[in-house]
């Protein structure tokens, strides 16, 4: 008989803070990857809006709408038997006011099923995190590089290094509910001391081992995109290359009439 699978919730996430074991985090963008991360173990699935570069071929997460993370999130959930998946709330979709984030985010988890939202902003994003978290919509907060703030940072890649103020918005969003917070961009040490501040988990990307647990965009850990290698992404997979031989060895086959053989026809 097969051992029943113990869905990770929000407060197990929650309570990994204090634990000897860390947090795992993948984004994964439909029913295929989310499956096999979710069998292989990974604690929770981000549906990221980072979809619009990753799938939709942007240069930035801003175009992505909200009917579009439904979408993607609704193919991930049907694929998960144990990991937490969280959502994120794409841009503009919570900034205009709180009751619009709790609509919005309310759409999220009651058309896909998903277990969280997150969005990004600490102090500034407080009421939000607070309107949600009294609606009872579980949130995980972001602060640190916020890649819907793009243009206000002036780029991608900005690493962050205003202690005090990150310190405040790690602060502020846990004082407002979030469940967890995203550390993205930030100096180890930095991210280390918002780390021991706080008393919910912290996931860094691109902040050191001193967090609570780390996230990776799920194509670029495995080696499937091309040409995109911050100081922080680890390649565990070359799966661009293999995916590239195998293609080439189709082409070869069917151009040469070795594909379907015998093997491979119905007679």
């Amino acid at each position: 008989m097969q051992t029943p699978v113990k869905k990770l919730t929000v407060p197990l996430f929650r309570a990994a803070v204090g634990g000897e074991r860390r947090l795992t985090m993948l984004t994964a963008y439909d029913y295929l990857w989310a499956g096999i991360f979710d069998q292989a173990g990974v604690d929770s699935i981000l549906v990221g809006d980072s979809l619009a570069m990753v799938v939709q071929g942007h240069s930035t997460t801003l175009p992505v709408t909200l009917d579009q993370m439904i979408y993607h999130g609704e193919m991930v959930v049907r694929a998960v038997r144990r990991a937490l998946v969280i959502v994120d709330m794409p841009f503009m979709s919570y900034q205009v006011s709180v009751k619009q984030a709790i609509r919005n985010a309310g759409r999220i988890i009651k058309e896909t099923g998903a277990d969280a939202v997150k969005l990004e902003g600490g102090a500034i994003q407080s009421e939000t995190i607070r309107g949600l978290v009294r609606a009872d919509i579980p949130v995980m907060a972001h602060i640190g590089m916020r890649p819907q703030a793009v243009r206000q940072l002036g780029g991608m890649g900005k690493i962050q290094r205003h202690e005090q103020q990150l310190l405040d918005d790690a602060r502020a969003a846990e004082d407002a509910g979030a469940f967890g917070i995203v550390l993205e961009l930030i100096p180890e040490d930095i991210a280390g001391r918002i780390t021991a501040s706080l008393s919910i988990p912290t996931i860094g990307i691109g902040a050191g081992q001193h967090c609570t647990g780390q996230v990776l965009v799920g194509p670029d850990m495995l080696g499937l995109n091309q040409g995109f290698r911050p100081k922080f992404l680890k390649q565990f997979g070359h799966l661009r290359e293999q995916a590239d031989t195998a293609v080439r060895a189709y082409v070869d086959a069917v151009q040469q009439g070795s594909f379907p053989d015998a093997d491979h026809s119905h007679q």
